[in-house]
């Protein structure tokens, strides 16, 4: 056992008596026989005298043999192995003990099968003129290094790394550094002795030899190699603090090279200005990129060496959505910010996951700081705005159950480090600290960033070193502001009455399932309160309002409008009384209106989770949304040409895209509900179908992003109320490419939708799923291939969907089967065939992806790092991306509960229970509120 910084002995954690400071890795990858064959030369420093060496081994990479040398001795010793497989962990027992502050190298022949598991060194396929081949690439975090070699897997043992590799010649070797020499194995070729064993038989036989030059400190989840028939595309950028030239480059087969370029692009954008905005060298001589057929997560921050999945990271230039270009930008610029953030500076132990994780936060910088970048390279896309529905909304309501977790959440096991890949780890991470950022300044914010990198350059740190580089940046106590927001679980409702002298603020605990107890509601927050209110005719935000106890009155002029969290930067709901929320609506739906784009967001998302957890009540909810439908009043300009086009407010697609979630959401809890479903479905008729009418279906050349965005919303939504003209004007464009061949009738932001109610949707028989299976196993671009997966999963016929979960065991890949799922949830006519389906083959499916992200994802609430958080359009609500979390009547929990009863839970009891939560919730929803929502609906 290890001892921790207290002095506790961790029963999780490596020894430390020995520490690895370089690993000599040699790999012989056979893409015909699928194995691989390696030699592993590990220098050691001796901390303390031991005669037993123990680091992390798999059960399913085979240790042939090992010998220890020693700087104390001359003659090298063969140690016995004993195998720990729970702990994944070897254990070499020395005959000879080795003395504290000596040197040794520890040298270990292994082999390994290159499996389809997604995980450890494994193949993935592709099809090159009708016949599959395969290639082989790496995948490690968190704790898979050790199924490729034999390693201290900890992210606090950092080395550096020489890797060697032996291929074929008619392949391509990558890896984190770049290629020192490569030569072919002849007769000739100078070969050190200790992996002559491993080329014996080939010399001669078109194999070849690739060395990569050595690298700085790493951990191991972030080394990476890979070996296929890989092309590529290459640029290369002059770098702003080292003045030094990068070469960038994506590699993929060579049938989808051609969609890389939109990809290498965007890293050739944000790359400098990350070195620009940290002031911190980028360490690496290249940076590539490669794209995987087959790939568990969405993308890895391996460093120099980013892999990712087809459906992230390629674009065809021609068929191409917006909504897919934004993926792209999105996945590669937090991969590039990783280089910095986990790459350069780790976290010690996987309960400091924010630092390593925040995207969009999947670090909690590497999911902000790419916002910045964004915000600077696209400033047309408004990601800030789309912040709000994609990480801190998404965060809240995973937060607001009981059985959430703090983002520093304690993981001692590295078995069960795979539950905390979620949006804690994640969206709420970046969203304190966009919160702290926009208190403390961005320019201030990124200072203290850099300071911190550099203090901490190579090295790992914990949570309170990124606290002190902002501190001495700002001159503010950020340990002690940001402190509860870390380390403590939940997050706090404002309650908001007023009084003739101004406001008094009160927090509490907000939980989707109504007020908490005592014991639930003892944590304070330092909340920056960010007040919008009108001074002197204009306009004003008051950022220096900070409540720090339980309650605080607050001087202000009620009698003009006003509201807390101004930009919704905040991480908080505000409870308004119903009067003031009816003014506050009142005004957000004025065309000149006080409140931003991300107030009228905040506005949408906070009343909708407010009247979920019995704080007010849904008409209340339900009337604010009905008001700011109207703010898109589009004056018609006419064109010379047979097309108009209208002039629209340019923020209104974020705010439509916050109402439509909402109230797909509502639709989806209630989607047992005929009566209430219906009457919603000419709701949401009522407010998209004029948009529908107004905007059309062309895309012309020159539109703004918002625009484009709104009309396919519009479209999506239409549809999924079951517009009859929306409907039949797409049947119409698929009949025209049917009959001519010609797709253009098609936009590409449109095709998804196109193929739901065509192909294999609502209106598609047997034939058109046949086309739909094909398409999704040759598709032309990943976009088509997802589009596919959707509609086949959104087929009406019962024996079609049953023929959708025998084709997810047997033909979909691996990496796709959590869309399947996931897609499935939108279709209420599956959701229990598909309960069934899962609790039918649970003991497959649990062996089937026992190592991967996809078993705690297609269970819970929260997609995590999994699936790269991609906006689809249609949608039935945020929470329903699993097998049971949709469900909302207490039999349902109940019977859900005794299902996994019997079952081993450990790896995905955490997520299993904030599941379990939402069903509760849901279904508390349904009992206090399907009157009220009812009665709202018929008095339209």
């Amino acid at each position: 056992m290890s001892t921790t910084g207290t002095g506790v002995q961790d029963a999780y954690r490596l020894p430390t008596s020995v520490k690895p400071i370089h690993y000599d890795i040699t790999v012989k990858t056979d893409l015909e026989k699928l194995t691989f064959e390696g030699l592993a030369k590990i220098s050691l420093e001796i901390k303390t005298d031991t005669s037993t060496i123990v680091l992390n081994a798999s059960k399913d990479l085979e240790l042939r043999k090992a010998t220890i040398y020693s700087d104390a001795s001359e003659a090298g010793q063969a140690p016995t192995i004993s195998l720990d497989t729970s702990q994944e962990r070897a254990a070499f027992q020395l005959t000879d003990k080795l003395r504290a502050g000596s040197k040794a190298e520890l040298r270990i022949d292994f082999a390994g099968k290159l499996a389809g598991s997604m995980s450890g060194y494994y193949r993935a396929s592709w099809v090159n003129e009708g016949k599959t081949e395969y290639y082989a690439l790496t995948q490690f975090e968190p704790t898979a290094a050790r199924r490729a070699f034999p390693c201290w897997d900890e992210p606090l043992l950092k080395a550096t790394y020489s890797i060697t590799m032996i291929s074929r010649t008619d392949t391509v070797n990558l890896s984190n550094m770049s290629v020192l020499l490569e030569e072919p194995i002849v007769e000739n070729t100078s070969i050190s002795p200790d992996i002559a064993d491993i080329i014996a038989s080939i010399r001669n036989e078109n194999w070849k030899i690739t060395k990569f030059t050595t690298s700085p400190p790493m951990s191991t989840y972030i080394v990476a190699i890979a070996n296929g028939p890989f092309s590529f595309l290459e640029t290369s950028v002059v770098m702003p603090v080292s003045g030094k030239t990068v070469p960038l480059r994506v590699y993929t087969t060579p049938d989808v090279v051609h969609q890389a370029e939109y990809a290498l692009g965007v890293k050739a954008a944000v790359l400098p200005l990350y070195e620009k905005i940290f002031d911190v060298e980028y360490p690496l001589p290249k940076l590539d990129t490669l794209v995987a057929s087959d790939f568990d997560a969405g993308a890895m921050e391996n460093w120099g060496l980013i892999i990712g999945r087809m459906s992230g990271l390629l674009l065809d230039s021609k068929r191409t959505d917006i909504r897919a270009k934004k993926g792209v930008v999105s996945m590669q610029s937090h991969e590039v910010a990783h280089m910095w953030f986990g790459n350069i500076t780790t976290m010690e132990w996987w309960n400091n996951l924010y630092l390593n994780e925040d995207r969009q936060v999947k670090l909690a910088l590497v999911y902000f700081v790419p916002l910045i970048s964004t915000v600077r390279v696209y400033p047309e896309w408004r990601v800030n705005s789309e912040f709000i529905t994609a990480h801190l909304n998404q965060a809240l309501r995973l937060d607001s159950k009981i059985s959430s977790h703090p983002v520093e959440v304690d993981c001692p096991d590295a078995n069960n480090i795979n539950q905390i890949f979620d949006d804690l780890s994640y969206s709420k991470a970046a969203s304190v600290l966009r919160m702290l950022s926009h208190y403390v300044g961005e320019e201030k914010f990124l200072k203290g960033v850099s300071i911190y990198l550099k203090k901490k350059l190579f090295a790992n740190s914990v949570t309170h070193d990124l606290w002190d580089g902002i501190s001495a940046a700002t001159g503010l106590d950020i340990t002690e502001f940001m402190e509860n927001w870390i380390t403590k679980i939940g997050f706090p409702v404002l309650s908001i009455t007023e009084d003739a002298e101004g406001i008094t603020v009160r927090q509490d605990r907000f939980l989707e399932t109504g007020p908490p107890s005592a014991q639930d509601n003892e944590i304070l927050w330092n909340i920056p309160l960010n007040i919008l209110s009108i001074k002197n005719g204009i306009a004003d935000i008051d950022r220096t309002p900070v409540l720090r106890g339980r309650e605080e009155h607050i001087p202000l002029d009620t009698s003009k409008p006003f509201k807390l969290n101004a930009a919704t930067n905040g991480v908080y709901r505000v409870l308004y009384t119903p009067e003031r929320l009816a003014l506050i609506a009142a005004e957000a739906a004025k065309a000149d209106t006080i409140f931003s784009l991300e107030d009228r967001m905040g506005l949408v998302y906070d009343t909708m989770a407010l009247s979920k957890a019995g704080f007010a009540n849904i008409a209340s909810s339900l009337t604010l949304v009905y008001q700011l439908k109207d703010e898109t009043e589009c004056e018609p300009l006419v064109r010379a040409t047979v097309m108009r086009t209208f002039s629209i407010r340019d923020d209104v697609d974020l705010v439509w895209q916050a109402i439509s979630l909402s109230l797909s959401e509502i639709r989806s809890i209630w989607w047992e509900y005929p009566e209430i479903t219906d009457t919603l479905d000419v709701f949401l008729r009522s407010l998209f179908v004029p948009l529908v009418e107004k905007l059309g279906y062309e895309y012309p050349d020159g539109e703004s992003v918002d625009t484009s965005l709104l009309r396919t919303l519009a479209i999506e939504q239409a549809f999924e109320a079951g517009a009859k003209n929306v409907i039949d004007e797409l049947k119409g464009r698929f009949k025209t490419y049917q009959e001519s061949g010609d797709d253009s009738n098609i936009p590409a932001d449109l095709q998804r939708v196109v193929y739901l109610a065509i192909k294999a949707g609502r209106y598609g028989g047997r034939e058109v799923y046949d086309l739909m299976a094909k398409i999704y196993e040759k598709p032309k671009t990943p976009s088509e291939q997802e589009s596919a997966i959707r509609a086949m999963c959104s087929t009406q016929d019962e024996s079609l969907i049953i023929e959708t979960f025998k084709f997810i065991e047997h033909k979909a890949r691996d990496q796709d089967v959590l869309t399947f799922f996931s897609d499935f949830t939108w279709n209420f006519k599956a959701r229990r065939p598909l309960t069934k389906f899962w609790q039918d083959e649970y003991d497959v499916m649990f062996n089937r992806f026992e190592g991967n992200f996809v078993l705690n994802f297609i269970l819970p609430v929260s997609r995590g790092k999994t699936l790269a958080k991609r906006n689809k359009g249609l949608t039935n609500g945020m929470d329903e991306k699993s097998t049971i979390s949709f469900y909302s009547t207490k039999k349902d929990y109940f019977d859900i509960e005794a299902f996994y009863n019997d079952k081993d839970t450990s790896k995905f009891n955490q997520t299993l229970a904030q599941s379990l939560d939402n069903v509760r919730a849901r279904a508390e929803y349904v009992e206090r509120s399907t009157v009220d929502l009812k009665n709202w609906l018929n008095e339209l």
